[in-house]
Formats: C-alpha cells, structure tokens, sequence
C-alpha cells in the first residue's frame, strides 16, 4: 500500500492510503486491466517486448532511446511505481489515476 509519512509528536510513521491506482490510457480515457491491454498499447507506441524469459519480469523497449519498461509478470503485483515508470516514459499517452 502506498501512503504518507507524517512527522508528529518526534514520531514518523506511515499512514497508509487507502485509495487504489489506476493506470489510465489518455487517449480513449481507458484504465488498463490486464497486461494484454497495456501491451497493445504499448506496441502501438513503438514499444517492443523484449524477451528474457528466464526473470520474473515483462520488459518493453525502444529501439529510438535507451529506455527500458520492467514490469512483475504477474499483473497482481503491477503497483503505482510500475505506472508511474510506464507515465514517465509515455507522458502525453499516460496518467495515474485513483480509482
């Protein structure tokens, strides 16, 4: 769960969020579901799987940059910080949404 850190008292602590992320695909305002559905789209964008099937992860790259997208395989384990990476290298086609 992503959170604040709130100092009080001379006490940190987390307080966590309970709102959920989304990642959205601006251009048909669409929240990605599956990896099937992120991976059209990404190919759309110039993005290439790029295979290494011995690792946990999905990896996406360009060949016009030097940029790498490593997603957990297993779409349960996609968090904001994977979206956030995806919105980063992708701005005018991504945004993080709460849902």
């Amino acid at each position: 769960m992503a959170g604040v850190w709130v100092f009080k008292n001379g006490v940190v602590r987390l307080v966590e969020s309970s709102r959920r992320k989304g990642l959205l695909y601006t251009p048909t305002n669409e929240v990605i579901n599956s990896y099937s559905s992120l991976e059209h789209k990404l190919l759309r964008l110039g993005w290439e799987r790029y295979n290494c099937d011995d690792s946990g992860l999905l990896q996406f790259h360009k060949s016009t940059s030097v940029d790498l997208i490593s997603l957990p395989r297993d779409f349960n384990h996609f968090r904001s910080v994977h979206m956030y990476d995806i919105v980063v290298k992708n701005r005018d086609s991504f945004r993080v949404i709460d849902v």
